[in-house]
């Protein structure tokens, strides 16, 4: 299997947006209060132009199936960044390309020089929960910053 994971591109905008909600809509995932009503998903590309902002695509065999991101976490004013948008079309699933994902995404916070990284999930999401326990995320009582995303009840923090 041949795999990459590199920056994204103005090209990718219509093909990440169509993975991502139908990755979200496989979930269950409500279309208010989370990443369904998020404008940046009409211009992915133009989102993570911005500084400490990033956004990697995931291809198999040339093929777009999936992406995550990091950019600051909106409305805080501590140095957090959070993992946005991590979705993968079932084909990309349980072959260790998370683990992959979220490393990168994690290099570049690090060298962004963020202190914490953030995540929101849904709880139906348990094997993504579980690869970001492993990636060293831990579970947290409330949500940080004001990202929008109030049906997303699960929040999780890692210490960069």
């Amino acid at each position: 299997m041949k795999f990459d994971i590199r920056k994204i591109e103005k090209k990718d905008n219509f093909f990440i947006k169509k993975i991502l909600i139908n990755v979200m809509n496989e979930y269950g995932v409500p279309s208010e209060g989370t990443a369904l009503a998020d404008v940046e998903l009409n211009h992915m590309y133009e989102s993570y132009l911005l500084n400490k902002h990033i956004y990697y695509i995931l291809t198999i065999e040339n093929k777009i199936v999936g992406g995550a991101g990091i950019a600051p976490l909106k409305n805080s004013d501590k140095n957090i960044c959070e993992l946005q948008k991590m979705y993968f079309l079932p084909v990309a699933r349980g072959k260790g390309l998370g683990s992959l994902m979220i490393k990168k995404c994690i290099d570049f916070a690090s060298k962004s020089r963020f202190e914490y990284c953030y995540i929101e999930t849904m709880h139906n999401m348990i094997n993504a929960q579980k690869l970001y326990t492993r990636c060293g995320f831990e579970f947290i009582d409330s949500p940080l910053g004001n990202t929008g995303h109030s049906s997303c009840p699960v929040w999780m923090l890692k210490k960069l």
